[in-house]
């Protein structure tokens, strides 16, 4: 059985950093595991027509660590689509070597902790065997594919795909009766793509969205050049802006009249992107009176856009806009416009059953032809508990999570020693730019590994008083928002029998200052062992 220093699992924005780092900055020897036939991770999975990064991303949806991967690289829009962000992924694994220590087409099955060891045993689909003193799960907050149990879908003829796992070969609609299931940002994305060729699209609607249009452009050089030019001082502001590196407003909306305040709106529409919702007034996510304004001005923009007024009326969403995945716009309501596409809201109309050629509904059949699942992940912690690794005294993490998902940090767990995850519960993860957001996490891992190598340690783990601190602090930044008054996969309400309880950490600077101060202070709220 082949050892290493350090086992990763997955090989997605956070996987290959991690090799990088750990490989090349520590010089620790290290094996990745993925079950892609290549790298990428969501990327090289999520191919579904209209797949993009789902904000304005670019150059800053990209690895920030290396002067030469910015230089080496020519974003040539504004918000990337799947295969330009796929093939940057590509080209970073070639510029640092990564492929050679990485092992594609393979399915983690089990992983379990050694506890005379300190270390972890890994077995794959195949039957092959790996361990490691160190098991880094980089194993994607939006990964496992959600496929709702609906009565009959197994028989159903025709061809299924979900965005999640979309086929690599070419799907074509020409000609073909297509119902897509699920509106959230895959949905929002493929629709207006489907319909342009399908002979009719049926959407079925589960829940209406908010969406901001992206406003995606080309990116002209000279503009990249100048973020080029002073990408350290961006780079910084990512990481004490919550991600992003443009300030945002520090403008009241009671300080504005109301005539003041349909203006500025009509401003951050015009430029697009998330602006409406970051920087038209402070609060919009936390102040009750002022959301449901701004919510109420993008119900105006749908009213405007879709031309029937019931199929409009079904689009409107009812409530607090922010709450859910934010969705950006390229094209999706004008959709309805088309004579060949058509809306069943399912809170009116309920499918009851899917037939060998079709959709029943309580008020009727759909024939179809083709079937597209749009209907989202497990996320953030179906990655992990996928993959159910057995920590100290065989305890699984499914018993671990049963009915809360603790983690300290949103890197690690009591009772899990030297387990690691990249974008856990209890991170940043979708709240912060992922990529920039991962570094900060690995390096925090890297140094943490560091620590146990000098002092002669064997293991570290959280203590469950931190891990129950942890979830306190989430839980009561969230509370101070409106999220959680909103049923949405941050609250894992998409997946029945989910734990209700907020995935996400909505300050990432304040907890990126946190890891560092964490590992300054000898890494409180860890216990370890010395090496046996």
């Amino acid at each position: 059985m082949p050892h290493f220093d350090a086992i990763i699992i997955g090989s997605g924005f956070g996987g290959l950093y991690a090799l990088h780092h750990l490989r090349d900055m520590l010089g620790l020897s290290v094996r990745v595991f993925d079950s892609a036939g290549g790298v990428g991770g969501t990327w090289w999975y999520n191919r579904y027509p209209g797949a993009r990064v789902d904000a304005p991303s670019t150059p800053f949806y990209a690895y920030t660590f290396s002067r030469e991967l910015v230089e080496g690289w020519d974003w040539p829009e504004t918000q990337a689509s799947q295969g330009t962000v796929l093939a940057y992924l590509e080209y970073v694994a070639d510029q640092l070597d990564l492929r050679k220590d990485i092992q594609f087409n393979t399915r983690i099955t089990d992983a379990r902790y050694d506890e005379a060891a300190q270390g972890w045993t890994v077995e794959t689909h195949s039957g092959e065997t790996a361990s490691a003193q160190f098991l880094i799960c980089a194993t994607g907050a939006l990964f496992v594919a959600n496929r709702p149990a609906i009565p009959g879908i197994d028989d159903f003829t025709g061809k299924i795909c979900h965005t999640g796992r979309w086929p690599h070969e070419p799907v074509s609609f020409e000609g073909k009766s297509v119902a897509v299931i699920g509106t959230g940002s895959s949905g929002m994305q493929a629709i207006p793509e489907i319909a342009k060729t399908a002979k009719h699209l049926t959407v079925f609607q589960r829940t209406p969205q908010f969406a901001l249009p992206a406003r995606n452009r080309p990116l002209p050089k000279a503009e990249l050049d100048a973020f080029r030019a002073n990408w350290e001082d961006h780079r910084g502001s990512m990481i004490h802006r919550g991600g992003s590196p443009f300030p945002t407003t520090k403008l009241r909306a009671r300080d504005a009249t109301a005539e003041e305040r349909q203006a500025r709106y009509e401003q951050m529409w015009a430029e697009g992107g998330m602006q409406l919702l970051i920087n038209s007034y402070r609060g919009v996510l936390t102040k009750e009176a002022l959301n449901e304004e701004v919510s109420e001005f993008v119900r105006g923009k749908i009213r405007e856009t879709v031309k029937d007024p019931e199929t409009a009326r079904k689009l409107l969403p009812d409530y607090f806009i922010g709450t859910k995945r934010m969705i950006l716009d390229n094209g999706y309501f004008e959709t309805y416009n088309r004579p060949n596409v058509s809306l069943v809201d399912l809170r009116e109309d309920p499918i009851e059953t899917f037939t060998q050629t079709g959709i029943r509904t309580r008020k009727g059949d759909h024939p179809v032809d083709m079937l597209v699942l749009a209907t989202g992940f497990d996320a953030v912690s179906g990655s992990m508990l996928a993959i159910n690794p057995k920590g100290r005294g065989g305890v699984s993490l499914k018993e671990k999570w049963a009915d809360r998902f603790e983690t300290y940090l949103g890197t690690a767990i009591a009772d899990f020693p030297n387990l690691f995850m990249v974008h856990g519960p209890g991170s940043p993860g979708v709240f912060f730019t992922m990529p920039l957001g991962g570094e900060c996490t690995v390096n925090w891992i890297g140094r943490c590994i560091s620590h146990l190598r000098s002092t002669r340690l064997g293991a570290i783990e959280a203590t469950p008083e931190a891990e129950t601190l942890w979830d306190e602090e989430i839980q009561g930044i969230a509370a101070g928002t409106l999220y959680p008054r909103t049923n949405s996969w941050y609250l894992g309400a998409n997946i029945p029998g989910k734990p209700r309880q907020f995935l996400g950490h909505l300050n990432g600077s304040s907890y990126f200052k946190r890891l560092t101060e964490v590992a300054d202070a000898g890494f409180e709220g860890f216990m370890t062992e010395p090496v046996r």
